[in-house]
């Protein structure tokens, strides 16, 4: 049995994750996830897909990176600037 790392529940069925040269024990990933995802920089909310990164800052999408004046980011094709 392990423990979980962030609810402190014991489970067989544990798991870990390494990142940047650390061991991380968790029980789900819904703990994993409040543990290890960077929070948007704009809206605060977990970046849980690809999300994007600008000069060292994560935001959860190309809307929230623009609100904080950040350039050169889109989401989708429709909104590339005209080439």
């Amino acid at each position: 049995m392990a423990t979980c790392e962030v609810c402190g529940n014991e489970y067989s069925m544990a798991f870990q994750v390494i990142t940047a040269g650390a061991t991380h024990t968790f029980d789900c990933f819904e703990c994993a996830a409040h543990k290890l995802a960077p929070v948007c920089e704009h809206c605060g909310c977990k970046v849980l897909g690809h999300g994007v990164e600008a000069s060292g800052s994560f935001y959860c999408c190309a809307h929230c990176a623009q609100a904080e004046g950040v350039r050169g980011i889109v989401d989708n094709a429709e909104h590339a600037p005209a080439s």
